[in-house]
């Protein structure tokens, strides 16, 4: 072996920090799963997702940084001499970095590293590499969800039940939902998730049709009729528009006014990507006309959402927390690709994921 591995049997010190949906038990777990006995763990877990993270724009000498969570100070002291840092959402600004010169690997369990300063990681000599794809089951599988949760009047005759009102009028042909095997089902990005949303539609028997300039239908999906359309006949033939992008200045904002005006009149939208994807202003507007039937949202533009949000009063919209990500697979998924990540290093491979 060459490179990071240690030839005389002494262990790599791994500073761990996790929370309470990335447990820091779980990364250990996968860690020397992969590493055996090589690696020496040291753990601290953050009271994320039961306080909200910060964002690194609201921040002095946070810049760079999109969302985190984790005191700097603390952070420091946790990782000290460790050469490896495993971590979810532990923040890494450039002034942490300079004050960490033993540091040269960071594992992120996440799509994309929003919580470290990439510029400053490069200067430092940091290799940083993420886990593209671990949450991408899990958000297919709750897009499925979502769709029905709109187009069936899951959510009206739920919070309507919630209320005390029994309303046998979504019985009403004028007011149910269509099945999704009568519904046009398209589909914006056809990356890890929304690839994965296709074939769990294609059960459904909908006409489904997806928008991605950059890749080709999975020979599977071309011979079961999935068509590849430009955004906007996507946006004039779809009874359901799911959005699964990743946020570029391409996509940033996508959906505005003039997408909403072109969509079909009584049609759906439902995000489950990221918020800026969207202008939540032009939403309302088509939602309150009545051009929009409604709109099944997962993500926001600013979140917690302020509790005085416009959108979180309309009576067609369905909303979560941002939580289609949230399963134990995806945690499983996450700390095994960051414990091969560690495991690469040591032996001195280039990295799967580097950032």
């Amino acid at each position: 072996m060459s490179g990071n591995s240690k030839e005389n049997g002494a262990k790599t010190e791994i500073a761990i920090i996790g929370d309470r949906f990335m447990l820091s038990a779980l990364f250990e777990e996968a860690l020397h799963a992969a590493c055996g006995e090589s690696v020496i763990c040291r753990s601290l877990d953050l009271p994320w997702p039961d306080e909200p993270m910060e964002h690194g724009y609201q921040t002095p000498g946070m810049d760079g940084l999109k969302e985190y969570m984790g005191d700097p100070a603390d952070v420091i002291a946790h990782v000290g001499p460790a050469p490896v840092l495993v971590t979810h959402l532990a923040p890494l600004s450039a002034a942490m970095l300079a004050a960490m010169p033993g540091l040269k690997l960071v594992a992120v369990s996440r799509g994309g590293p929003v919580n470290i300063d990439m510029g400053a990681a490069a200067e430092h000599g940091v290799t940083v590499v993420n886990t593209p794809g671990r949450n991408a089951s899990a958000v297919a599988e709750f897009t499925i969800g979502a769709i029905l949760a709109q187009t069936r009047n899951i959510t009206s005759g739920h919070d309507a039940l919630r209320r005390g009102e029994y309303r046998g009028d979504l019985y009403r042909a004028d007011v149910t939902g269509e099945e999704l095997s009568e519904l046009t089902v398209g589909i914006i990005g056809y990356g890890n998730v929304g690839s994965r949303v296709v074939p769990l539609l294609r059960a459904f028997g909908c006409r489904i049709l997806v928008n991605d300039p950059y890749v080709q239908l999975s020979p599977e999906d071309a011979a079961a009729g999935v068509t590849m359309v430009d955004f906007d006949r996507l946006l004039a033939e779809s009874d359901v528009v799911s959005l699964h992008p990743r946020v570029t200045e391409e996509t940033r904002g996508m959906m505005d006014a003039a997408a909403f005006a072109a969509m079909k009149p009584g049609s759906i939208v439902v995000n489950t990507a990221r918020g800026p994807l969207m202008d939540y202003d032009a939403l309302y507007d088509v939602l309150v006309s009545g051009h929009l039937r409604g709109a099944m949202l997962e993500t926001f533009a600013i979140e917690p959402t302020p509790p005085d949000w416009p959108l979180l009063q309309l009576p067609n919209v369905t909303l979560t927390p941002h939580i289609a990500g949230a399963s134990v697979k995806t945690v499983r998924i996450a700390a095994a690709k960051a414990a091969e990540e560690v495991r690469r290093w040591l032996r001195g491979e280039p990295p799967l994921n580097p950032c």
